[in-house]
């Protein structure tokens, strides 16, 4: 038997796993929240979920007009 994972919560894991292994660095600029939807098929809401997830980790921060980017700092 599975276990049911919320999409805004699968996409925040493989965000988080692809900081954490170094595939995104700091600095690093996140695909758009359009481009996300796509490559994890969902709508708008999990999509903001995940990523005010992410911020409220201190994983990413996001800059008016520019995007989201990986911060320097190691949450963990």
């Amino acid at each position: 038997m599975s276990t049911y994972v919320p999409d805004y919560q699968r996409i925040a894991d493989d965000l988080r796993e692809q900081i954490k292994t170094g595939k995104l660095t700091p600095g690093d600029k996140l695909p758009s929240k359009r481009e996300l939807r796509e490559i994890y098929g969902t709508s708008a809401q999990p999509v903001d979920a995940a990523l005010f997830m992410l911020r409220t980790e201190g994983y990413v921060e996001g800059r008016q007009g520019k995007g989201t980017f990986v911060t320097n700092k190691r949450p963990d």
